[in-house]
């Protein structure tokens, strides 16, 4: 795990000493957008962006998730790296469920970065949408990238019916991102690498009185926003579905599982099992990313075989429609 300084990569952690022991995430390094408008620099053509990502990563499985749903497949390629992000970052292996790169048979995702900028400065993360066309990186802000997914393609999309960000819920949705996204979200992260015990516990209580807040709000409604499944959703289920393998153990958010909320685990059993989207969940990628590439957190990289998880059993949330 590391990162690029003017174009040279740098193997090293966090710096949590100058933030006080706290982790404090890095923002996204390019910001483009994809458009309908065939006229705009970055048009939403069929064939032209390929998205790089990783099964472990949340982030990327926002984005994973929004190209399946609103069916690009045939329009977005996509390329797994592999799980233990290393010495070198993330990797193009082509081990079992993972990929080479298609594109210009780099061996690191790094090298896709010196590509769109010799100059560039700052973390190599997933997910990365990339430009064939003018050979730069569109984006690797998720949050960006979700939403290009979910409206820039549907004249090419085979699920264009499928809005995830409703122009009527906006409001709402955006109210709710921010309310879920630095408590818990980001929360998760901010417990899991911080160096000192004030910065760990007030990360950890934050994730909770954020899951508390969310089982109050789903006890009586199916889905965050409106009765309809929006981005909100999945940007909380990414995190939700990681939260007991992963999250209460390896990060110390040992407080609840989410198979200790009525609520939260019918709802997380419901978005899993929406089809496509169980398929995106990568159990072995997951673990072993976290514990086995995480060595500053884990350093044994020992990767433990638990815990079985009933994702499938019936979820229950019909009553709430």
């Amino acid at each position: 795990m590391g990162f690029l300084i003017e174009g040279k990569w740098q193997d090293g952690w966090y710096d949590t000493k100058s933030h006080g022991g706290k982790f404090v995430r890095e923002s996204a390094g390019f910001r483009d957008w994809v458009e309908p408008d065939s006229s705009a620099k970055f048009a939403a053509e069929a064939g032209r962006y390929h998205l790089y990502v990783s099964y472990a990563c949340p982030w990327a499985c926002r984005t994973i998730i929004a190209r399946r749903l609103k069916g690009l497949e045939s329009v977005v390629g996509l390329s797994i790296v592999h799980p233990r992000n290393g010495e070198n970052g993330w990797e193009f292996s082509g081990a079992p469920g993972c990929d080479l790169d298609p594109l210009y048979g780099f061996d690191y995702l790094y090298q896709l970065y010196q590509k769109a900028d010799p100059a560039y400065s700052g973390r190599v993360t997933t997910p990365t949408l990339w430009d064939k066309k003018h050979e730069t990186i569109v984006s690797n802000e998720s949050a960006d990238v979700l939403r290009m997914f979910n409206a820039a393609f549907n004249d090419l999309a085979e699920h264009a019916e499928i809005d995830l960000y409703p122009e009527a819920l906006r409001a709402e949705i955006d109210a709710v991102n921010e309310r879920i996204y630095t408590p818990l979200n980001n929360g998760v992260y901010r417990a899991g690498f911080a160096t000192a015990q004030d910065a760990y516990e007030a990360a950890y209580n934050d994730v909770f009185d954020t899951l508390d807040w969310l089982e109050e709000r789903l006890s009586g409604q199916r889905y965050l926003v409106g009765d309809q499944i929006t981005e909100a959703d999945w940007r909380l289920f990414v995190t939700l579905v990681r939260f007991d393998t992963v999250y209460y153990s390896h990060f110390k958010c040992n407080r609840q599982r989410i198979f200790d909320y009525p609520a939260l685990q019918g709802y997380l059993r419901e978005l899993y099992q929406v089809p496509g989207v169980a398929d995106t969940v990568r159990f072995e990628h997951i673990k072993q990313h976290y514990y086995g590439g995480m060595l500053a957190v884990n350093p044994t990289g020992v990767v433990p075989m638990g815990p079985t998880l009933s994702l499938s059993a019936p979820h229950r949330r019909d009553r709430l429609a």
